[in-house]
Order: structure tokens, then C-alpha cells, then sequence
């Protein structure tokens, strides 16, 4: 009897909808946010990249975070065949969803080295997952349910619209920041974005902050975690940093991780509910083998973040070489002292040039990228005004750039500029690109 029931529901539903097979409501949601410009961009550039010999008139990438400037060879990250090195057999074999031992113990010295010994990682409390993407999303599961919030400081990355709405149902409630403290989150903007859920009846989970931050490209103050901290015990809710860029800043005595916060508290009640993503994307340049952790403070999410990763693993080879590469402390000591060194002068290098063209960016001390203001050439102070501008640098001057709207910024005329993904000619040519299309606009 059920299953003519339920040919007869199908039939029905086919003559409603003129024979259009339905999909589900995740399928069919807005929330991935694919026509953000922020990846209409991407389909510029992909349709017209920029090529030095075969395409010089094309579209340069300054959209994509991704860290080219250190390409340095590691003489036990190989795959197969160097001394110690598992065979095909131990890669092919299943592996355990904990991860391999060897890999998070590496991982968890990585993540202490980089914070300068400031913080120590327990490796039994890392979960691995197929990037920060996938490690961010998974969280995002565990902590609210559907139509529950998180407090996310705008401007934010773009992606987050994605990564952690999309699929879990849960909202982003932005807290407001400005550029009269340089974009730093304050007590009142904190106050303010959890009453205005409350105004709407919608629960608030946690917040959820990255640090250093994407897109600003600076660090978030001591001070201001300790005070996100206070907030979340207050309000009895999470608190989430992710912390990828943590090895990209500038100079290591100007980043302070949330784990050192923790590290100096003894009440259990408060450590669990902090939670930290990291990534080998960005400070290792690695963006290509989808590596993430979630390092949580919190049993139980540990345990529900372990059951989860089942659906978002990281390949036993791939585990296996990193493992290898990130025990080499010689090597990766020396790969982060050149790293900091080399985004260092890439970043005053962009800033400068863009000062000489008479345009200002946000002070920044980490990241991939600089946050150019160009609200001086808005026609209109809006968002309308800010996207005729980004579709003019897109369409003429064939740079790719992410307009501040696409990270919710509550001020227009702010711009991401990605700078460490590209030669230092290719910089070159973006930022003589600027300059010529900034004469035009003085009239000379």
C-alpha cells in the first residue's frame, strides 16, 4: 500500500510543477553566495587571465589570498622512496578518521612554533579536516542549529557567507566595525549585534572572528580577546578564531592567539567554549592539499568533531609527507622567519605604490593582502556607487579586486587587494595599471 502512495504523491507533485524535478532546499538556496562579486571576479579573471608573454592584456589576479612568495624544497617532503618514508602499501591502507598520530603531533608543534612557544597544542585534542572551509563549516554544525547565529565581525571573508550558512542554516549577525578605531571590535558593537538577534528571536551560538584578520590584514589586540572572552562567558556562548594567517604576520611579537589567552585560565567552564581552525593554506602555501584542523578546548567537541571529519578527511599520503616535512624544525623555522620577511617587504611595496598613486590603505601587520580605500572616488557613497567602481578596475583596468560590500563593510569605498600570489613584475604592472588610470581621473 505505501508504494503506490507514494508513486501517486510523485505524480502529483510532477503535475504542480509542470514535470520539473524538485531538489532539496539546500540545493536550491541562495546562501552560497555565487553571485557575490566577490566570485564574479573569479569568473572574469578565469575567462581572461593575465599572461606575461601570451595574454599581457588580461585580468590579474589580486582577488585570491594564496601565498606564492616561497617555494623552498624540504628534503624529506617527498611522497615515496626517501629514508623512512612509508611505502604504497601503508598509504593505501585505511586510516583511522582520528588522523595519523605522527601528523597531529607534528601539527600541534607547528601551531606552538609559530606562536613562538607562546601557547602549547595537545595533539589529541586536534581534529583534521579537508581545510579550514570544511573545518569552520563542521563547527558551525556543532555549535548552533538551523536558524541559531553567530556574531561575525564585519568586514568579514566573503567565503564565510558559504562556509558557514549554507548548508547548517545558521545565520551571520554582523557586528558593525569602522575605521574610526581601525576597524577593531568594541564592547558596545558586541552589545548592540547580540541585541539586534534578540530584537529578531534568533539565539545566538557564538562569535566567530579571524585572527589575523581577512580582509584588514591586521591583528586583533590582546585586549580585545580578553574582552570577546568575557562576552562569550557573559553570554554563555562560543567563542571561535580562526587563526590561519597566524604564521603570515609581519613580525611574531604583534599577534596574540586566543590559545594564550587560555593558557593563563584555570576555570574548565571557560576554556570550553573556545575554539581555534587552523590551515597549512596560507602560512605554508599549500592551498592544494586541503589541510585544516580544529584544535578545541572542549571534550565533547572533540569527540562530535572526530564522528564528522569522517566526511571531510585528509589523504593518508598527504599526512604522511607533511608529518615528515613539519617535523624538519630546522626547515620549518627557517621557512617562517623568510615567509614573514618576504610578505614584510610585498606588503610595503603594494602600500607604497599605492601611496605614490595618492591612495591610503587600513595599517596592516599580517595576511595576504592590504585594505585599499578608495572612497574618494565614489560618485555615491553606496554600495551601488562602490560596485560601479569595482566593475570599471575590473573591466578596464583588468584587475580583480574585492570590493569591501563583499565583506559586508559598513563603510564604502574599501577594497581587498591580494598581493602575495603573483611576481613582483606582475605587482609591478598591476600597480602601473593603477597609477595610469589614477592620472586619468586628475586629468593629466
Amino acid at each position: 500500500m505505501g508504494l503506490p502512495l507514494m508513486m501517486e504523491r510523485s505524480s502529483n507533485n510532477n503535475n504542480n510543477n509542470n514535470n520539473v524535478v524538485e531538489l532539496s532546499r539546500v540545493a536550491v538556496s541562495d546562501t552560497h553566495g555565487e553571485d557575490s562579486p566577490y566570485f564574479a571576479g573569479w569568473k572574469a579573471y578565469d575567462e581572461n587571465p593575465y599572461d606575461e608573454s601570451h595574454n599581457p592584456s588580461g585580468v590579474i589576479q589580486m582577488g585570491l589570498a594564496e601565498n606564492q612568495l616561497l617555494r623552498e624544497k624540504n628534503p624529506e617532503g617527498s611522497m615515496w622512496g626517501s629514508k623512512g618514508a612509508p611505502g604504497f602499501r601503508e598509504n593505501a591502507l585505511f586510516q583511522d578518521y582520528h588522523g595519523l598520530k605522527s601528523f597531529r603531533q607534528a601539527m600541534a608543534s607547528f601551531m606552538q612554533q609559530i606562536r613562538g612557544g607562546k601557547a602549547s597544542f595537545n595533539p589529541d585534542r586536534i581534529v583534521l579536516t579537508a581545510g579550514a572551509t570544511a573545518a569552520n563549516e563542521l563547527l558551525t554544525f556543532i555549535l548552533a542549529d538551523p536558524n541559531d547565529a553567530l556574531l561575525v565581525p564585519t568586514p568579514y571573508y566573503p567565503g564565510f557567507d558559504r562556509d558557514l550558512r549554507w548548508r547548517t542554516g545558521v545565520r551571520i549577525v554582523p557586528i558593525h566595525c569602522d575605521s574610526s578605531n581601525h576597524f577593531q571590535i568594541t564592547p558596545e558593537a558586541l552589545e548592540q549585534a547580540y541585541q539586534t538577534a534578540s530584537d529578531a528571536n534568533i539565539r545566538v551560538r557564538g562569535v566567530l572572528i579571524t585572527n589575523p584578520s581577512n580582509p584588514l590584514g591586521a591583528t586583533v589586540q590582546k585586549k580585545v580577546l580578553e574582552d570577546l572572552l568575557d562576552f562569550c562567558v557573559r553570554k554563555n556562548i562560543h567563542l571561535v578564531s580562526d587563526e590561519i594567517y597566524s604564521g603570515s604576520v609581519f613580525h611574531a611579537s604583534e599577534f596574540t592567539s586566543v590559545a594564550e589567552i587560555v593558557e593563563n585560565i584555570d576555570d574548565v567552564s571557560v576554556k570550553e567554549r573556545v575554539h581555534i581552525v587552523y590551515s597549512l593554506s596560507k602560512d605554508l602555501g599549500l592551498p592544494g592539499f586541503r589541510v585544516g584542523t580544529i584544535y578545541s578546548y572542549n571534550d565533547n567537541v572533540v569527540r562530535t568533531a572526530r564522528r564528522m571529519s569522517s566526511f571531510t578527511l585528509v589523504s593518508s599520503q598527504t599526512q604522511h609527507m607533511l608529518a615528515s616535512m613539519l617535523s624538519d624544525e630546522e626547515f620549518t623555522e627557517k621557512y617562517i622567519r623568510i615567509n614573514r620577511e618576504r610578505l614584510r617587504r610585498r606588503y610595503e611595496t603594494i602600500v607604497e605604490g599605492l601611496k605614490k598613486a595618492g591612495i591610503e590603505c587600513l595599517k596592516g601587520n599580517a595576511g595576504l593582502f592590504c585594505w585599499m580605500n578608495l572612497g574618494f572616488l565614489l560618485d555615491t557613497k553606496t554600495k551601488e556607487g562602490e560596485l560601479e567602481l569595482w566593475d570599471v578596475i575590473l573591466k578596464e583596468l583588468k584587475l580583480n579586486i574585492s570590493p569591501g560590500s563583499s565583506c559586508h563593510c559598513s563603510e564604502y569605498g574599501w577594497f581587498r587587494v591580494c598581493f602575495a600570489n603573483m611576481s613582483e613584475k606582475t605587482l609591478d604592472i598591476a600597480l602601473k595599471r593603477i597609477h595610469e588610470f589614477m592620472d586619468r581621473r586628475s586629468g593629466f
